[in-house]
């Protein structure tokens, strides 16, 4: 790994394997006892993202312009975070994980290998918001799964592997393994020829 400093409200070191591709801007907020991000090999983090302390990522990891990644934040190769995403942090992704613009992923997330989450939906933690003391529970999409755009995947919900989750859906309880969630509330229907085999590589 490279050292390299880079200026937020102070400077911090970051961790990055080679060919890696930071903007001047990027702030990087290391945080009271929390060690430095870890990029690896051939990251490109674009202009306006925030990277908070303990993130570690893979190869070929790439943003688009404002992503937040908070701390904890854990995720293998070929990962997009795209433009005004934001992952709350204490989330898992694995590789080849595409998230779009404005997609939300709360703490306690945890996303398999070849996923792909359209542009600004939202998956949620928090059984009860507002009204009483619970314990945070995230959604799971396991590997291969798709989430269209303006979806919302409640919390505690798994999206079994293969599955679809349809534009719009408002995903309420789990998805069984390559099926199609769609509606508000989804329901359940099989998935179409067309939409099987799980995501490209």
């Amino acid at each position: 790994m490279e050292p390299s400093t880079h200026r937020g409200d102070a400077a911090r070191t970051v961790q990055h394997g080679r060919d890696c591709t930071l903007a001047p801007d990027v702030v990087v907020e290391a945080g009271e006892g929390r060690d430095p991000p870890v990029f690896g090999q051939r990251a490109t983090v674009r202009s306006g993202t925030v990277v908070y302390g303990d993130v570690v990522v893979g190869d070929d990891f790439a943003t688009g312009h404002n992503a937040l990644i908070r701390e904890g934040t854990r995720a293998g190769d070929e990962v997009l975070v795209g433009t005004n995403a934001v992952i709350d942090g204490a989330t898992t992704l694995g590789s080849r994980v595409s998230l779009q613009t404005g997609v939300y992923l709360p703490r306690e997330t945890t996303v398999g290998d070849d996923v792909f989450v359209g542009p600004s939906a939202t998956l949620t933690n928090d059984p009860y918001p507002l009204r009483r003391e619970t314990e945070l529970a995230g959604p799971t999409l396991a590997d291969d799964v798709s989430v269209g755009a303006n979806a919302t995947v409640l919390p505690g919900v798994t999206v079994g592997e293969g599955a679809f989750v349809a534009a719009g859906a408002v995903v309420t309880e789990d998805v069984p393994a390559r099926t199609l969630a769609v509606g508000a509330p989804a329901r359940h229907e099989p998935l179409p020829p067309e939409l099987d085999g799980g995501n490209d590589a």
